[in-house]
């Protein structure tokens, strides 16, 4: 061999496989190791095969977990709304012990111990057991039951654990694949799988159906629905049962330790979007479908990313998006009502600011023909602790609406609008501070105050009633303040006035 050769020879050893291919002029396949747990951007085929369901598996998948979804938001509504949203938590983790013992029971009988009826009765059957553990612990003791439930989450889980390693060692068996009830293996799913995930939360999503006024009667008022003759106990224990058996068909899905996110957030996040039972539980179903859906998929573009917590990712996502734009209870809603209440309130108080002075310096107009006094930009900063931008702003404000106007020499006018506003307010007001004194026993120096807090969430009944007593009390006009009112210049005594 000459030299040139065996230098080209030499380069071609140093060259990587693919060069080397490619210098050969055949195709090049990058082969991805069975460890790789790298995530590729998927191709538009793969995006095809999910969205349309060319896969079996897929199909199942998606089916299945679907199906889970709506049943936890179903069950999980009624749950959170009973304040027992961690009894699904409890009870997933105590259902480990039950998937270990059913297997090493099946597996010295000669049977198939990793068979999915066999094991989901033996979590069933721990679970109740767990349940029985918490609500004796609950009833036989002074725990409360949030003790309750750490205590039987801890133990049968610590116990299901500790016999994973006894099935780990047994010679007609190994505990390979029970791992995957605790965080899920939803690729496993198989058609008769996605059938029993169905079957299970149709058929408890019926029974809610069918005792649906007399669980919502349970969940919002437990004594009300003892004293009408409902079976409180039969209920609430058919109420755990569906969510004993939802848990337990979703651990083949999300597993034991993310079962309890599927039945939560879905209800949680339905409780941004509506006031009433109905349209809750409906949301919840919706958003529940759609996180296991949307899930499943996501997991089937993205192979190496896992169905479970994908799942709950989705589901997530679905909870902040309602907890920031959900009506009427989300955050922005929320913000708006507040910025809205509060320049109310400080119109409000510019107005019966405008109107005490005026009041209590015998400057209101007897005639509407009269035009209204000015009072100092000064004088109404001391009233309250406002700033002198702040008070600024609400002035504007007020003007903007044609209820002040302000003139060349930083004094404020009441227009004709603006005085018919105030008379209202400070009515209004006085009636609160007369309903504090009556019947809250409110001191009358401190009464000012408390008015302001409560005098937007009195009921109508109740306002009628004190207009009745505002009668008795005054004759014509607006009421007299009962207290001093607060002003830099010497007090005069107030006069009731006509306004209009």
């Amino acid at each position: 061999m000459s030299r040139g050769a065996r230098i080209l020879l030499l380069l071609m050893l140093l060259l990587p496989g693919p060069a080397l291919l490619a210098a050969e002029g055949k195709t090049v396949h990058k082969q991805q190791s069975i460890t790789d747990r790298s995530i590729e951007w998927p191709a538009w085929e793969d995006w095809k095969r999910v969205f349309l369901m060319q896969d079996y598996n897929t199909r199942i998948v998606i089916l299945g977990t679907t199906l889970l979804g709506m049943s936890a938001g179903m069950i999980g509504s009624f749950a959170l709304l009973r304040k027992r949203a961690l009894m699904g938590d409890a009870l997933s983790h105590a259902t480990l012990p039950g998937i270990a013992i059913a297997f090493i029971i099946a597996s010295t009988l000669g049977l198939n111990g990793k068979s999915l009826p066999i094991l989901l009765t033996g979590a069933a059957i721990s679970g109740l057991l767990g349940i029985a553990g918490i609500l004796l612990i609950r009833n036989l003791t002074r725990l409360k039951e949030d003790a309750a439930l750490g205590i039987v989450l801890s133990v049968f889980f610590g116990a299901g654990i500790a016999l994973l390693s006894i099935v780990q060692q047994m010679q007609t068996g190994h505990a390979a694949g029970l791992e995957s009830f605790i965080y899920g293996k939803t690729a496993s799913m198989v058609a008769s799988d996605a059938w029993l995930i169905g079957g299970a939360g149709l058929s408890c999503v019926l029974i809610a159906l069918l005792l649906y006024k007399e669980l919502t009667l349970l969940c919002f008022d437990e004594g009300f629905a003892d004293s009408r003759g409902f079976p409180v106990i039969l209920l609430d224990t058919i109420l755990m049962g569906l969510v004993v058996v939802v848990t337990i068909i979703g651990l083949q899905a999300v597993g034991l330790i993310l079962m309890i996110s599927l039945l939560v957030i879905p209800p949680a996040a339905a409780r941004f979007w509506t006031e009433k039972m109905f349209w809750l539980t409906f949301v919840a179903v919706v958003l529940g479908a759609l996180s296991g859906m949307i899930g499943s998929g996501m997991s089937a573009i993205f192979p190496n990313l896992p169905s479970g917590a994908m799942i709950v990712l989705v589901a997530t996502t679905m909870f902040l998006f309602s907890m920031i734009f959900g009506v009427p209870r989300g955050i922005l809603v929320r913000k708006y009502r507040r910025y809205e209440l509060n320049t109310k309130v400080n119109r409000q108080h510019l107005l019966r600011g405008l109107y005490e002075y005026l009041e209590t310096h015998q400057q209101l107009p007897i005639d509407v023909t009269e035009n209204v006094q000015p009072v100092s930009l000064s004088a109404l900063e001391q009233m309250r602790s406002w700033s002198l931008p702040a008070l600024k702003k609400i002035i504007r404000r007020a003007q903007d609406e044609r209820l002040v106007t302000q003139l060349s020499d930083n004094r404020i006018q009441l227009t004709l609008s603006g005085l018919k506003e105030a008379a209202r307010v400070v009515h209004e007001h006085r009636l609160w501070e007369l309903y504090l004194i009556t019947y809250a026993e409110v001191a009358s120096s401190k009464v000012d105050q408390d008015a302001d807090a409560i005098e937007h969430v009195l009921e109508p009944e109740v306002i009628a009633e004190l207009e009745v007593l505002l009668v008795r009390q005054s004759t014509e006009g607006i009421l007299q303040s009962p207290h001093a009112i607060d002003l830099q210049q010497p007090p005069v005594t107030p006069t009731v006035r006509e306004a209009t």
